[in-house]
């Protein structure tokens, strides 16, 4: 079967023209194209299916809060075609066991590629390197490690996993929070904090984990990736190793791209996040640095968390929040509307570069005759008001809850496949295959 789909602006420039998806593959881009079925976008911008460096989906273990079947329309819903399942699951991800369930239960649900992330550590303990050989052998493929939700903190493990990824050819993911300046935090440390009676958590807890990772993969001669940052000193970091020659890369969330530590003065714990929601000059400072390319893309950090585990006191409440169905509007709000970046460099940020960074080879690929079609069609004039409840997801701790943000998915395809459209995902448990090998 063949779809055309009409009346799209390739990257959202120049004349509207038509793209035909056949076998999985975009067949041909002209006007005035037929084939067995044709969706009408008219004036709608057509980018590459975007890719998520950083999602959580609760499987194994807290199914309550998410799964990958609800992750996974979440995700074709936020236009998304790829997925990386962090490893702080329960059990944790740090054998084959789990990374190739989490590989196979996202081909069976088939709505995005769901690509597992292996821990660096055995049970996220900071002991002993689990096997990332094996991992990275195994069904699933395993191409990033990370245990994230806490930091591998002691330099010498983190030293070892750094030459042992570079052996295997695989990435190392840092979540960058040296533990001994975070006991008990739970909010930025600045006034909004003290004046809130919030236990601070200071900037240099990241910022020196990430200086100190910028200097093993130096001397190691390997990769290291820089989950969440959230501080203008981190980009002043990044910015001095990649001009010093380092191989480093570095991802921001749409929350600490939009919002700041002001938010908590309503002690909500949907604004409680890890690491925590910054000062707005921090918040400004990340903006430009996601323009300039010093950091490389945006990745939603989606945490999903039931209702009790979010409606306590602040100090209580577990950090996170959702963000695949609401990322691309926040980066329209926070990089687009402002004149930062254009919809060629929003394919750049939330596609291409994140697929880079990971090697995956069919996704993030140019809008041209012959790639697969992997692809989202992107309503700019559209708006639409968040509402918790009415997300894919199984949780609804969203901390955009009754804010009205800019531009809609329209359409996502998976290979050539449709798996959301209209704000409404395509059934669960189709094989997603079709047209070509989702490794």
């Amino acid at each position: 079967m063949s779809t055309v789909i009409s009346g799209v602006r390739l990257y959202g420039g120049g004349e509207p023209v038509d793209v035909l998806v056949a076998d999985g593959q975009i067949a041909e881009i002209g006007t005035g194209l037929a084939g067995d079925e044709v969706i009408d976008c008219a004036g709608r911008v057509l980018l590459p299916g975007f890719v998520d460096l950083h999602t959580h989906l609760r499987e194994p273990g807290r199914e309550y809060a998410e799964d990958i079947e609800t992750g996974s329309a979440a995700a074709a819903l936020g236009g998304y075609t790829a997925v990386f399942a962090m490893a702080n699951t329960d059990p944790v991800a740090d054998s084959p066991v789990v990374t190739d369930h989490v590989w196979h239960r996202g081909q069976q649900v088939g709505l995005v590629d769901v690509h597992p992330v292996g821990a660096v550590t055995v049970g996220l303990k900071g002991k002993q390197l689990t096997e990332m050989g094996l991992m990275a052998a195994g069904v699933g493929k395993v191409r990033m490690f990370s245990d994230d939700g806490v930091c591998v903190d002691d330099p010498l493990i983190m030293r070892r996993a750094l030459e042992y990824a570079t052996g295997v050819g695989v990435l190392i993911a840092q979540h960058a929070e040296e533990p001994r300046l975070t006991v008990g935090a739970v909010a930025h440390e600045g006034p909004n904090a003290a004046r809130l009676g919030l236990a601070g958590w200071p900037r240099a807890a990241e910022e020196s984990i990430v200086a100190r990772d910028a200097l093993l993969a130096r001397d190691a001669g390997a990769r290291v990736h820089i989950c969440h940052a959230s501080t203008a000193g981190t980009v002043e970091l990044v910015r001095w190793a990649k001009e010093q020659g380092v191989s480093i890369t570095a991802e921001v969330t749409p929350h600490h791209l939009l919002l700041d530590d002001t938010r908590l003065t309503s002690y909500d714990g949907r604004n409680r996040v890890n690491p925590p929601l910054r000062e707005a000059d921090d918040a400004i400072a990340l903006r430009q640095a996601l323009a300039d390319g010093v950091i490389d893309c945006v990745a939603t950090d989606h945490a999903p968390h039931a209702a009790h585990e979010k409606m306590c006191e602040f100090a209580n409440a577990r950090p996170g929040m959702l963000g695949l169905q609401t990322a691309l509007s926040v980066v329209v709000e926070t990089m687009v509307r402002p004149g930062l970046i254009g919809w060629r460099d929003v394919a750049r940020v939330m596609s291409e570069a994140p697929a880079r960074i990971v090697g995956l080879p069919d996704q993030g690929r140019p809008l041209a005759v012959g790639e697969p079609a992997n692809l989202v069609v992107v309503d700019p004039d559209a708006e639409w008001t968040v509402d918790g409840g009415a997300l894919a997801s199984r949780s609804d701790n969203t901390p955009y809850e009754s804010m009205t943000l800019p531009a809609t998915v329209t359409l996502t395809m998976l290979r050539g496949r449709v798996t959301a459209r209209d704000g409404k995902s395509a059934p669960a448990g189709r094989s997603a295959a079709t047209g070509g090998s989702a490794q």
